[in-house]
């Protein structure tokens, strides 16, 4: 394969792959992903047949990682995460720590050394927000209580990874040389301090700086009117902070990006920006799962299946055990419970973060590596099997135990149910005040109904508020056009030469010296208290061009005031001659 088309060679060999494969499972009744996964092992090097570059390959899934994490951060906000902190928290650090002390007995049975088992029992602890989130949306789950816990959950596990992948090189320190370690205690315990500073500084401005900045970046963008500016500037956003935060703060690409979702989430641009960046987040998310199977050596299975088999039981088993006993421990309900437990039952991208790293710092045997490759492919193909197989046991419980399923955690359900619904109610709220503003909009001025939702959203970002008291002089003759106003409220009297014209709200004025570009041709009056919406010459200018239904109808309707004026005009002076 030639260098120079590596790129669109890897592109295009994944997407057709994966369409045909994706296609082939859905036949099945398999998920698609499974076809995405196979498409990928028939592409790696491992298999014979087409060999795609699998570097390229892991930066493109890297992209979709990051993209898809910022669409979660678009539809989850800060005060979701404070919602379901009291499980998500406690349970993520927990169910880390018990996961990962299994990965470390399980390692020990092989010989391996304490680092090695360190390194694999984090790789099977940590699960993929990637994969949970496609089986919470296949499910409808995403807004769900359940839901939000599970996401929240996986949030707190990136955390405390981003942590851990800081961590490991001084870690791996230590275990190689415990006496230099000990000399150097003080270094060590200075860059755990700085990394805790850097991941704090991070979480501090993308909350507190965040919502101030982008909000009025996107809008500012948005008033352009142009929709291919918009979009850029979404995903200059979601990948500007994923690799700045990386850079600056060593915190994930996925991390940042989630955290430029949230920010984002604040603006009431938010559902465009989610809508502009849907078809790359679905495009690439499937470059992930394609990756993945890339880097799949099926060996693996005949060389040592035992080990394979234990680290498989460890994730499906073990990891959905412990969940479903914490979340139980802490008196929330059965049926969060096994949906975490089944999220949690698989791994992903952070687990070959760590594996690629443990391997780099000489803690983790190559075979591990491989060993979480494997575990990897297969939690993640037999995930939604597990995700079948809680709702069937929720189902076997209520109806065995239906005052135990219905009672246990009954009071935490209800309450993490209000707030939810407190925060989506306003959120809701937000998003209907926006949409009734722009129907409002039209109602006032029907003319605006001949551009679409989208343009009359653009004029609500263009147009600039004035008031007028009455007496004020709002417009005068002879001055150069500077904008079209519209009259939300009160009234304004034209001033001609030879009559006055009376306008109130859902009128406009302002245009003639704006379509011929001369001057004012009479002075305007307000004569009550008048709230206008004024478009500015350059906007009129932009919006118009791109609307020319519009222009024609304003262009129409000045033409039969300025037909009206010289009838008027015509009038007079005959009346005057008689």
């Amino acid at each position: 394969m030639h260098h120079e088309v590596a790129l669109i060679a890897t592109v295009a060999i994944g997407f057709v792959f994966a369409a045909v494969l994706g296609y082939v499972a859905d036949r099945l009744r398999l998920p698609p992903l499974v076809g995405y996964l196979v498409a990928g092992m028939l592409m790696g090097p491992f298999t014979p047949g087409v060999v795609a570059d699998v570097d390229l390959a892991s930066q493109l899934a890297e992209m979709g990682i990051i993209l898809l994490m910022f669409g979660v951060g678009l539809h989850f906000s800060t005060l979701d995460l404070m919602a379901v902190r009291g499980v998500a928290i406690p349970g993520a650090v927990a169910q880390i720590a018990l996961a990962t002390v299994l990965g470390m007995l399980m390692c020990s049975q092989w010989g391996w050394s304490i680092g090695a088992g360190l390194v694999f029992g984090l790789s099977l602890s940590v699960a993929s927000t990637v994969v949970l989130l496609k089986a919470l949306e296949e499910r409808n789950l995403v807004d769900t209580a359940k839901g939000r816990v599970a996401v929240g959950w996986l949030i707190v596990e990136d955390l405390a990874m981003v942590l851990a992948l800081v961590l490991l090189p001084v870690l791996a320190e230590i275990l190689q040389a415990p006496a230099d370690a000990a000399r150097d205690s003080t270094g060590i315990a200075l860059t755990i301090a700085v990394t805790l500073i850097k991941v704090g500084l991070f979480a501090v401005m993308a909350v507190v700086l965040g919502p101030k900045v982008v909000p009025w970046l996107l809008t500012r963008v948005a008033r352009t009117g142009s929709r291919e500016l918009f979009t850029l500037s979404v995903l200059a956003v979601a990948l500007g902070i994923a690799f700045g935060s990386a850079e600056l703060f060593g915190v994930s690409f996925a991390l940042g990006a989630f955290f430029a979702g949230v920010v984002m989430s604040e603006s009431h641009l938010s559902h465009r920006a989610a809508e502009d960046s849907l078809p790359l987040q679905n495009a690439f998310s499937v470059l992930f799962f394609v990756s993945v199977g890339m880097l799949f050596d099926p060996s693996v299975l005949t060389n040592d299946p035992m080990a394979v088999l234990g680290a498989l039981a460890l994730i499906i088993i073990g990891k959905a055990a412990i969940a479903l006993l914490i979340v139980l421990l802490l008196r929330y309900p059965l049926g969060m419970g096994l949906t975490v437990a089944a999220g949690l039952a698989q791994i992903g991208e952070f687990s070959f973060i760590l594996a690629g790293l443990g391997v780099g710092l000489g803690l983790l045997p190559t075979e591990g590596k491989d060993l979480i490759l494997a575990a990897a492919i297969l939690s993640i193909t037999l995930n939604p099997l597990v995700f079948l197989a809680a709702e069937a046991l929720e189902r076997y419980a209520r109806a065995t135990w239906p005052s135990f399923v219905d009672g246990h955690g009954k009071k935490k359900r209800d309450a993490l149910g209000r707030e939810l619904a407190r925060i989506r109610a306003a959120r809701d709220e937000r998003e209907k005040e926006h949409r009734l503003e722009v129907e409002h909009l039209v109602e006032t001025f029907p003319l605006l109904a001949k551009v679409n939702e989208y343009s009359q959203e653009e004029l609500l970002l263009l147009f600039r508020p004035r008031s007028a008291a009455p007496g004020e002089r709002v417009i005068r003759a002879g001055d150069r056009g500077d904008g079209m106003f519209f009259i939300s409220s009160g009234a304004v009297e034209v001033q001609l030469e030879d009559a006055s014209i009376r306008l109130e709200a859902g009128s406009f004025f302002g245009e003639m010296a704006l379509l011929t570009g001369g001057r004012r041709t009479a002075d305007v009056v307000a004569v009550d208290f008048c709230e206008f919406l004024i478009l500015e010459r350059r906007d009129f200018y932009a919006f118009m061009a791109r609307h020319p239904d519009l222009r024609a109808a304003v262009s129409n309707m000045a033409r039969k005031r300025t037909e009206a004026n010289v009838q008027r005009k015509n009038s007079s002076q005959s009346l005057d001659a008689k």
